[in-house]
């Protein structure tokens, strides 16, 4: 019986409503007291036995709730047989239960649309070299994959055939249509909108990024911050404290309708409800548009961020460098230049990728003994040789003799802008490269946008040379910026800035990113970097979109400034309405329920605003 009446709550509101509109006929036009009598009796146990049976099993459970107060006002408003102000009670309190949760829906609806994108169904080459339709759980790395148009890809996956165009904004939150080719890189959940391709699975499932997605955006929501906890324990005491506070009225001034007044009126409705729905609808909108906030407490900690510091590669830069410059030492170039394309080729360093594509096609070696230096290079054995291709620190480190017009060359390189990888073969420089990385497209722009929000302090680290570093900070306008950084001295670098008193969001895309962002108070990762930084993160930027930067800290202030707004709005209510108890003569229970239901709505509807938030351009 209970959970059909529950299941049932909104036919009950309008039985509720029908039967009090039948009783104020009975009584107003018709003059029919007792009919009215019976009507609102009616509708008051008809629209209270939902009421009730959600306050028995919140006291099962030793929670007094606010369904335990609204039942003892209905029984108390019975016992003074005030029926007609406990009719309306109980249909008010159940209508705007049902407001509540059409309008929280919405705020939901971005994880919901999500969850709906998600592509159900591949078309999988069988071994006959048919194409099959298959559910997507069974698809496996490795498999491959037939797209068609106007069709969602079903995997992680790279282009094996085939040419077109497709909508990525369930991942990017950009509508505009990106171009596909062999060898582009398509992810789960976009569409396909013109062309065919050819796909083979790399990742598969939840190990997708939109499945990563869901998975980190559901977390999220789930989550809660200090200030929701801080709600629930206040709410946990509050409601028993109106509680007494009803029944001391009652037995000071022997008033049994100003003791159930007080009761409707202390419901802490509004306060309970307001702090989610704003933390929902914010993390709600930042999934919409490309930017993942990882809970509610990454919120609040990210609106009060002062300091933001910046890894230089593939974060302000595009992460695709070109070599500009190259100096030779040795007398067999031919032979040094295919020992280091041979050492490069076992690195996925920007820097390294660009000296492979340099060189081209040059004669390959067998390397072994490789040892990576962080934040310095590798040292490898090749052809008999002891190789060393990396930054000057590691040569000084080796001790590699740089004869002095090489320090004439570095020096020169470093005033160019370059980035500086240098070849040393059995502690003998031999090759000078620089190497030049683009800045990101409106990054300026963007970095402006951070100062407007508040932000003091923009820092640049890199274990580039200290010229590369200063050059991008000049034409940035960085407040700082410092180079030669190990990782292990970027995270002691946000140690001292975090004992100087700041707040300090760190963004960066690699794995040697990882520390910083776990210190920082906020680590914020560029999508396409590593899946390390990725999980390490509090935010993630989708596809490295650098212009979502300015929008994540834009609606963390808007999101936590809501959730102070609906605190405001829901404690201002209940202290306006306990004191017209006192000092008016127009308050009653109808009256005070309608208000208190009504401040539930005003908090939802101001936390639904932030659906609909978008960084305000500036000009």
């Amino acid at each position: 019986m209970q959970k059909f009446i529950l299941s049932n709550k909104t036919i009950i509101t309008v039985l509720g409503a029908l039967l009090i509109a039948f009783g104020f006929t009975g009584e107003i036009v018709f003059h029919q007291e007792q009919l009215a009598m019976w009507s609102f009796i009616l509708a008051s146990v008809l629209a209270g036995a939902p009421i009730a049976i959600q306050a028995y099993q919140a006291l099962k459970v030793k929670v007094v709730s606010i369904d335990v107060l609204v039942t003892l006002a209905v029984i108390g408003a019975f016992f003074i047989r005030n029926f007609e102000e406990s009719a309306v009670v109980t249909f008010l309190f159940l209508f705007g239960a049902y407001l509540e949760q059409r309008t929280l829906q919405k705020t939901r609806s971005a994880i919901k649309e999500l969850t709906e994108m998600a592509p159900e169904s591949a078309l999988k080459q069988t071994d006959s070299g048919e194409f099959e339709e298959v559910a997507v759980d069974d698809v496996d790395v490795g498999d491959t994959l037939l797209v068609k148009t106007g069709s969602k890809v079903p995997v992680d996956g790279t282009v094996l055939t085939g040419e077109g165009y497709i909508n990525e904004a369930s991942i990017t939150g950009e509508a505009v249509p990106v171009g596909k080719k062999m060898g582009s890189q398509v992810f789960a959940g976009t569409i396909l909108e013109n062309g065919t391709l050819q796909i083979v699975a790399d990742r598969v499932g939840e190990d997708t990024t939109f499945g990563r997605i869901i998975e980190l955006v559901e977390e999220a929501q789930d989550s809660k911050s200090e200030a929701e906890r801080f709600i629930d324990r206040f709410s946990k005491y509050y409601t028993p404290a109106v509680l007494v506070l009803s029944t001391l009225v009652w037995v000071f001034s022997q008033n049994m309708e100003l003791a159930i007044t007080i009761l409707v009126l202390g419901c802490p409705g509004a306060l309970v409800i307001g702090v989610p729905v704003s933390h929902v609808a914010g993390i709600g909108n930042g999934a919409r548009h490309g930017v993942l906030l990882k809970g509610s407490e990454v919120i609040h900690d990210f609106s009060r961020v002062d300091t933001i510091v910046f890894d230089k590669t593939g974060t302000l830069t595009a992460g695709n460098p070109t070599v500009a410059d190259t100096q030779y030492y040795a007398f067999d170039t031919q032979k040094t230049l295919g020992y280091l394309s041979s050492v490069e080729r076992e690195s996925d360093h920007p820097l390294a990728k660009a000296i492979v594509q340099h060189l081209g096609p040059v004669d390959a070696y067998v390397v072994q003994k490789t040892d990576v230096v962080a934040g310095g290079g590798i040292v490898a054995e090749v052809d008999g040789h002891r190789v060393a291709v990396g930054n000057v620190a590691l040569m000084e480190t080796l001790g590699v003799t740089i004869p002095q017009n090489g320090r004439k060359d570095i020096a020169r390189f470093e005033a160019r802008g370059n980035s500086l990888v240098l070849t040393a073969v059995d502690g003998q420089l031999s090759v000078l490269m620089g190497i030049r990385d683009q800045i990101r497209p409106g990054v300026k722009e963007h970095l402006q946008a951070l100062k407007k929000l508040g932000v003091k302090h923009l820092v640049v680290l890199s274990g580039d040379n200290q010229g590369t570093v200063d050059l991008v900070s000049k034409q940035l306008g960085l407040t700082e910026a410092h180079g030669h950084m190990l990782p292990q001295d970027k995270a002691a670098f946000i140690k001292t800035l975090q004992s100087e008193g700041r707040i300090v969001a760190f963004v960066g895309d690699g794995v040697n990113d990882s520390p910083s962002l776990a210190l920082a108070q906020i680590g914020i990762a560029m999508g396409s970097g590593t899946d390390v930084a990725i999980e390490t993160s509090d935010v993630v930027l989708m596809n490295s979109d650098f212009s979502r930067l300015p929008h994540a800290l834009g609606l963390a202030k808007a999101t936590a400034s809501n959730m102070r707004q609906n605190i405001a709005i829901a404690v201002g209510v209940v202290l306006v309405l306990l004191a017209s108890v006192f000092f008016s003569e127009w308050m009653n229970m109808s009256i005070g329920m309608l208000v208190h239901e009504a401040s539930i709505l005003v908090v939802i509807l101001n936390g639904m605003r932030l659906l609909r938030y978008r960084l305000k351009r500036r000009k």
